[in-house]
């Protein structure tokens, strides 16, 4: 951890005159705690680890693996590339490119700790959270927000674009909820003024703003990103895997992946995948750690572990 805010560079970052621009490196490192899945912030949970490419970095990814740990304390494992930022507007007053990459680990749980450097991802996209039914703040306040942006409309094809808009990637008029729609959706209520980002980033607007809590410069939709990526990877790649710990129940691997989704599974159809696909086997152990009969305990094959990808695995989400 650094000793002071000096070993720390500030956020946002901006480039330079002239010509050059600052390339920043920005990880969203996602595990899941408590059956919910958490996102490793600084700056008080206002921001993600991020830090400039510098000439001493080796790589990319050595760059971005001593900024997450300088800051946090944390040594990174699984890492993959997430999406490249350089629009011109991203941050007030300059201009930077940030190279996010999306990191996993399974954090272990202790009894009467909580690190406040994890934060839920459902903080900051309280819409997003469809395990417990709709969200009632999506027809009782973002619905009639957005349809009232949508009339805002100078003209009438660009409030239809709105209203369609709105009603595929929220799910109105009676469409199916599409999980893997996060980034589309924060953007839109970006567009409407309906997120604290944008009445910051422009002027003007009215005072009712989504809930969901606000990241410097552009972290939340970078945070959207990582999320949507995760969400349609678990669907044909074993990326759950890097969440888990190394011996866990059928329950505990059908709540890691159901806090993921925002979703539900069928938990017949979930076992049932799971056993066509081969993807664990029992240890020959039970856990005491489950409420009744224990239950056994299972871990992934090696195999599966060695080849990291299963075609064709689609999870048997519940649709609402």
């Amino acid at each position: 951890m650094p000793e002071n805010a000096a070993d720390r560079p500030p956020s946002p970052r901006r480039s330079g005159d002239g010509d050059n621009v600052a390339v920043d490196l920005t990880a969203v490192v996602v595990a899941v705690t408590g059956n919910q899945p958490c996102v490793l912030t600084v700056e008080e949970a206002t921001a993600l680890p991020s830090g400039p490419f510098e000439h001493r970095h080796r790589s990319l990814q050595a760059g971005l693996r001593r900024w997450v740990e300088q800051q946090t304390g944390h040594r990174l494992g699984y890492t993959e590339q997430l999406y490249t930022f350089a629009d011109r507007d991203r941050i007030a007053g300059g201009r930077a490119i940030s190279i996010s990459y999306l990191g996993l680990t399974c954090k272990e749980e202790r009894e009467g700790s909580r690190d406040p450097a994890w934060r839920s991802w459902y903080d900051y996209f309280p819409w997003e959270d469809h395990r417990a039914g709709t969200p009632s703040l999506l027809p009782g306040l973002l619905e009639p927000r957005l349809q009232a942006w949508a009339e805002e409309a100078e003209d009438t094809e660009t409030r239809d674009e709105r209203r369609l808009r709105a009603a595929i990637t929220f799910g109105f008029d009676g469409r199916p909820w599409n999980e893997e729609l996060v980034l589309q959706r924060y953007e839109l209520l970006y567009e409407a003024m309906l997120v604290e980002e944008a009445m910051r980033d422009r002027a003007g607007g009215g005072p009712a703003l989504a809930p969901g809590r606000a990241m410097i410069a552009d972290h939340r939709r970078i945070l959207a990103t990582g999320i949507a990526r995760l969400r349609t990877k678990i669907k044909y790649r074993p990326m759950v895997f890097e969440l888990m710990p190394p011996a866990f129940t059928l329950l505990q691997l059908q709540l890691t992946v159901e806090a993921l989704a925002g979703r539900l599974v069928h938990k017949q159809n979930f076992r049932r995948l799971i056993e066509q696909q081969e993807l664990v086997e029992e240890t020959g152990e039970m856990s005491t750690q489950t409420r009744g009969r224990p239950a056994k305990l299972f871990r992934f094959r090696q195999a599966v572990l060695m080849e990291r990808t299963v075609a064709g695995t689609r999870l048997p989400l519940m649709r609402s």
